[in-house]
């Protein structure tokens, strides 16, 4: 599977932490800044009369502009901490314009695009947030998963790898890296960055499923079995993806498909099984929305033979 977060931010940057203004009061204040501006630059020439009348412009405080574009960002977070997405990211684009110099803005605008999926705007941001706070790992986990979401594995695993030497204990970004590693068919490489991940995380269950969908890929079913019973067990029994994993190989395992073992215990058991997972969350009965959760082209066949089940085909077809 992939990893599923909180707002799809794939790492939360650690934005500007200044206290916070009220939006409204700041946007005022920008409001009438614009508005002194344009009416030096924009209004009519002002009219001659006396050499003495002469128009001067107010400078602007660069400094107040960026600190405001902070505060904006701020708001931004909070914002989209809320799942209030269209107005987190219209606060950030106005504080990138603030903050053009600021790592941070840059980054979170950026952020909020990726979690949009809006890729095309996220990444050319993203680019320059790494230059302009290099240091920054979170960044370039956050370009990592960009650049996963475009199918570009190898500069995915590139960025994540030289994220994870600045923030080496961050599980999900091994978690992200397994993920790159398996699609680049890396499957030694994707089994230690797992296994890695569940060693920061002993609880992160996903990491646990996943080292169970190369191992089938690899055609070791009772390892896989194992890991997604353990993953089961992690998720505390109700999780539907390793569910789905272990009824399927048991149904296959004990050659279920043959109309002479179908009524066996074993047979039945898998299919309940199947079934409570299918009712728990239909997408999984869909092999397209499996193979964008990282199963292979072995366990998605096994899934389409276990679909042809009788009883899972005339489910599927309810759903």
């Amino acid at each position: 599977m992939l990893n599923q977060r909180a707002t799809g931010l794939p790492h939360q940057l650690p934005w500007y932490t200044k206290d916070s203004f009220d939006v409204l009061t700041v946007l005022h204040r920008i409001a009438l800044l614009s508005l002194f501006t344009l009416t030096g630059l924009l209004a009519s020439p002002w009219p001659v009369y006396s050499q003495a009348l002469t128009p001067y412009l107010l400078p602007l405080d660069y400094k107040t502009l960026a600190d405001q574009g902070r505060v904006l960002a701020s708001q931004a977070q909070q914002l989209a901490g809320l799942r209030q997405s269209n107005q987190a990211l219209a606060l950030a684009q106005l504080a990138a314009q603030l903050a053009p110099n600021d790592g941070q803005v840059i980054a979170l605008l950026g952020g909020l695009y990726l979690q949009n999926d809006q890729l095309d705007q996220a990444i050319p941001l993203l680019e320059r947030a790494k230059v302009l706070i290099p240091e920054n790992g979170r960044v370039l986990f956050s370009l990592g998963s960009a650049y996963f979401q475009k199918n570009d594995y190898r500069q995915s695993a590139t960025y994540l790898e030289q994220g994870l030497k600045l923030e080496p204990n961050n599980p999900n970004a091994r978690f992200d890296l397994g993920n790159a590693y398996f699609k680049l068919h890396q499957y030694p490489q994707a089994i230690a960055s797992y296994t890695s991940a569940v060693k920061l995380q002993p609880d992160f269950w996903p990491a646990t499923n996943n080292v169970g969908l190369v191992l089938y890929e690899q055609r070791q079913t009772a390892a896989a079995v194992e890991k997604w019973t353990q993953a089961l067990a992690l998720g505390g029994g109700n999780e539907s993806e390793p569910k789905l994993a272990l009824a399927i190989s048991r149904y296959l395992q004990n050659s279920c498909g043959i109309r002479a073992n179908s009524l066996s215990d074993r047979c039945q058991q898998a299919i309940k099984l199947g079934i409570e997972a299918l009712e728990q969350d239909s997408r999984y009965g869909q092999p397209d929305f499996l193979e964008k959760n990282l199963w292979g082209p072995r366990l998605v066949n096994s899934a389409r033979q276990f679909f042809a089940a009788p009883a899972i085909k005339a489910l599927l077809e309810e759903l």
